[in-house]
């Protein structure tokens, strides 16, 4: 029964993102027609309702195959992120009736799902420190707070993209510029993993010590350019044994507590997205977010300050809670201290005090419009830097995460 259930929710997880990816196409129509424009509207919302109502099937069925709520994982995580932006996005459309936002809201979604599917989707058996009620609580609230934090950063893209001129020399064109160049890397990382991983089949295999003293095999599916220090190379021969290769290394090493495996695939990634976004100029002509800013042509950009605004206000509370509070609960049961500046919980520490100098200088120091909405972007940065880089690159006690 359990692998029924386990392949019925991947099934309608799978449907979710088509139904997902298909409704931006009736969504980009009824922005662009005049005639039809409410018909098709209604289309889009259904199929998005649909797919969310999917994912929550896929959410409540894992839960039953596994036996615990599915957020042990990268991919169980991620997954549940973007199950939440999309519930951000149906309740931020049924309150204000923005159908814009489904155009930047759901292709983040997409890309969220697409690349927590790089990661194993496979069940394993829950850690000594997994094995708690307070996994369904604390991580089913961050992801929540995440879902409505990610709706302000939704809104704060509109607005720059909208306020900026393409063709302005100024400092605010240029770090928008920069957080297309982003957008695109990450695009690159999911295509050149993917690519390499299971098209091309590249695997080098390292064998290392890590920070625990443990010795591990590391898998490069990219050549290697950086390395862990007196890092072997090996093939596997069978049977969980390894002999000696000639194996590509740079010659960057770094110590264990730096996950090097996958600092090497995101150094690829931000290459091959520089290198993308050069050929791309160079057949544009023009900057990137200009090929966007039309689809927020008809965006009012006070509204878009005013859901920047609220989501922060409802998000940032939630995160407090489920990212500061619960956390240093769970961290008591699990690890006898309410907190201990491991990376995550330090970088946790720092998005609670970014949104709350945000909220200071929004309330105290009239920053609103484009200064909120700067802002607003800079916190999603954050949250995904969180998400990203410190689960990935920096080894600690969230290393299973």
């Amino acid at each position: 029964m359990e692998e029924t259930f386990l392949s019925l929710s991947n099934t309608l997880i799978f449907i979710a993102f088509l139904m997902l990816l298909v409704s931006l196409l009736p969504l980009g129509i009824s922005i662009k027609s005049k005639s039809q424009s409410k018909k098709y509207e209604k289309i889009a919302i259904w199929m998005i309702v649909i797919a969310f109502v999917l994912e929550l099937a896929y959410f409540i069925l894992r839960w039953m195959a596994t036996g615990h709520a599915p957020v042990s994982n990268m991919y169980e995580f991620i997954a549940m992120f973007s199950i939440m932006l999309i519930g951000g996005f149906l309740i931020t459309y049924h309150y204000f009736r923005t159908k814009v936002f489904g155009l930047f809201a759901i292709p983040i979604s997409l890309l969220l799902l697409g690349y927590g599917s790089l990661f194993s989707t496979d069940v394993q058996p829950l850690i000594p420190a997994l094995q708690s009620n307070w996994l369904a609580i604390h991580v089913i609230t961050v992801t929540l707070s995440y879902g409505i934090l990610s709706m302000s950063a939704v809104a704060g893209l509109i607005y720059l993209l909208k306020a900026i001129p393409a063709e302005e020399n100024s400092w605010r064109a240029r770090w928008l510029e920069a957080i297309m160049i982003g957008i695109l890397t990450v695009v690159m990382y999911m295509v050149t993993t993917v690519f390499m991983q299971n098209i091309v089949g590249y695997n080098d295999e390292f064998y290392y010590t890590d920070q625990q003293g443990q010795q591990v095999i590391a898998e490069y599916h990219l050549p290697s350019l950086i390395n862990y220090s007196e890092a072997i190379p090996v093939e596997h021969i069978g049977n969980n044994e390894y002999e000696p290769a000639d194996h590509f290394h740079l010659g960057i090493d770094l110590p264990p507590v730096i996950k090097a495996h996958t600092l090497n695939t995101v150094v690829w990634s931000i290459i091959i997205g520089l290198i993308t976004y050069g050929i791309v100029r160079l057949v544009i002509r023009k900057r990137l977010f200009a090929l966007v800013k039309p689809l927020t042509k008809k965006a009012d950009l006070a509204l878009m300050d005013e859901i920047g605004y609220r989501s922060v206000i409802i998000g940032f509370p939630l995160f407090a809670l489920g990212g500061i509070f619960f956390a240093a609960i769970w961290a008591q049961i699990a690890w006898s201290r309410f907190w201990g500046w491991d990376p995550k919980e330090t970088w946790a520490f720092i998005t609670f005090m970014f949104y709350t100098i945000f909220l200071h200088l929004r309330l105290n120091r009239g920053y609103e419009g484009e200064k909120s909405a700067w802002l607003a972007v800079g916190g999603f940065i954050l949250i995904l830097f969180n998400l990203i880089a410190i689960n990935l690159i920096v080894a600690g006690l969230h290393s299973y995460a």
